[in-house]
């Protein structure tokens, strides 16, 4: 349940309790990522969802990448009781989800409210701060013209013409009313998000409401309501931004899902002053959310197709880094680069009806361990296939249900004890460790490179593996 903030103009002071939504086998990124962004507590997860308390303000909340969306916690609880097919049953359960607690709905509104304001507070001083030298100027003009105006109406007076008196007031009111409205209209902007989102003062407050059911609830329930409903927990949230944190402004043509590119990238454990490689970039998504995070690094993409290439550049360009990463069109068995000059490799192995790379992949890796230096990291999106091709054909031991967590049942029941408590985030975090060091321990080696972290992942309509290599010494010793 979501804290009532002490000070309506400021972050609330015990933190706000959010949750954010996560691709199929993502969670853990997003859990590092929320400590480590927001120094958020109480994290947590169920499948496709991480829970986490935070102070961040909507600034921070924004930066969020390996999300989907990100919602205001209003009540979370075990499922509801489907037991009955009566619609009307069910229809009064769920208005009990929503009317019971109405405290829930006044402090997580009360919470939205709080992040509005501050983010509005900050918008309208950062507006001040860039409008005065502007302003200054404008005034200056107007002055300047009041002044060649009274100039010119002394040499009428003079010269005995007429005097344009109330001409030259009405100009010089006008020139005054436009700056006067001109200042309003910029006041009445900055302030509509506060005024919008005053739930208690504003009778006119408008949701959008929707809901998405699974399981047997979808079956006998036609959904109309914001609600996530299934058959193991029931949530629900306001969603504090409209668009999906997913949706990367920066990126012109889409390749691989951002969320996947950032949590590749986030794995490699980049520094400053790094040669990073992606040796088939594709549209260099991979390489865009890599340099937007870590700046200070050398990035080479490299690719064989002219229109990947292409794609690739005009990407690069739209996002204001075609002078951070370089393009070479070179084939990703033949780089032109000494042995062990790279420090860390990121790349997603084409795979699928439109790029398929068959027996090749052993080749790829070969190559991708000549130009890795000793300690380096190689960081890949396999397929099930290639995943089980570096496995010298042995079926994936990944310890996964089927669909496709980490862990099971249970261990996501334990998230959603009643009264808000629920499973820490410790026992959660050793439950990922857990099933990927079991994938780690029972994979064996290849050449150098020793398996790391293996964590499988949902692209939607069908899965793939993120693993993480580490070179352990040169080759030939």
């Amino acid at each position: 349940m979501a804290a009532v903030p002490t000070d309506s103009g400021s972050r609330p002071a015990a933190g706000a309790r959010f949750f954010c939504t996560a691709g199929r086998g993502l969670e853990p990124f997003l859990m590092r990522e929320v400590r480590a962004r927001l120094a958020a507590t109480q994290v947590e997860y169920i499948s496709g969802k991480v829970f986490f308390t935070t102070c961040s303000d909507l600034n921070m909340l924004k930066k969020l990448k390996s999300a989907e969306r990100l919602f205001l916690l209003i009540k979370k609880q075990f499922p509801l009781n489907v037991s009955s097919v009566s619609k009307g049953k069910i229809l009064s359960e769920i208005q009990r989800l929503i009317n019971d607690d109405p405290e829930s709905w006044l402090n997580a509104i009360s919470t939205w409210k709080s992040l509005l304001e501050l983010d509005a507070k900050k918008d309208k001083l950062f507006q001040r701060a860039a409008n005065p030298p502007k302003r200054k100027v404008e005034e200056n003009d107007i002055i300047n013209a009041k002044k060649l105006k009274t100039e010119q109406l002394q040499e009428l007076q003079e010269s005995g013409e007429c005097p344009l008196e109330k001409q030259t007031e009405e100009e010089t009111q006008e020139q005054g009313d436009f700056f006067t409205e001109r200042e309003k209209s910029q006041e009445a902007f900055q302030n509509d998000v506060v005024k919008a989102a005053d739930a208690k003062n504003q009778s006119n407050l408008t949701f959008r409401v929707s809901c998405r059911c699974s399981g047997a609830i979808a079956k006998t329930f036609t959904a109309q309501i914001f609600i996530h409903l299934n058959d193991i927990y029931s949530v629900v949230g306001i969603p504090v931004f409209r668009v999906p944190l997913a949706s990367r402004a920066y990126i012109k043509t889409a390749g691989l899902r951002s969320t996947i590119a950032w949590a590749l990238a986030s794995l490699a454990e980049i520094q400053a002053g790094a040669f990073v490689l992606d040796p088939m970039c594709g549209l260099g998504t991979i390489l865009l959310e890599a340099a937007k995070e870590w700046p200070d690094v050398y990035y080479v993409g490299a690719d064989v197709s002219d229109s990947q290439l292409l794609g690739a550049y005009d990407n690069l360009k739209a996002a204001g880094l075609k002078n951070k990463i370089e393009l070479l069109q070179v084939s990703v068995i033949d780089l032109p680069l000494p042995s062990e000059s790279v420090d860390v490799i990121i790349s997603d192995i084409p795979f699928g009806k439109k790029f398929k790379l068959g027996e090749d992949i052993k080749s790829i890796l070969q190559e991708m361990e000549r130009v890795l230096h000793v300690g380096g990291a190689i960081v890949l999106l396999l397929s099930e296939e290639h995943h089980r091709r570096l496995k010298d054909g042995e079926q994936s031991s990944i310890p996964l249900n089927s669909e496709g967590s980490h862990t099971g049942e249970p261990s996501i029941k334990k998230c959603l004890k009643p009264g808000g408590k629920t499973g820490t985030s410790e026992a959660v975090s050793s439950s990922f460790e857990a099933s990927s060091q079991e994938c780690l321990d029972k994979t064996p080696p290849f050449g150098s490179l020793v398996p790391v972290e293996c964590h499988k992942v949902s692209l939607g309509r069908t899965d793939a593996f993120i693993c993480k290599y580490r070179k352990l010494h040169s080759l030939g010793l």
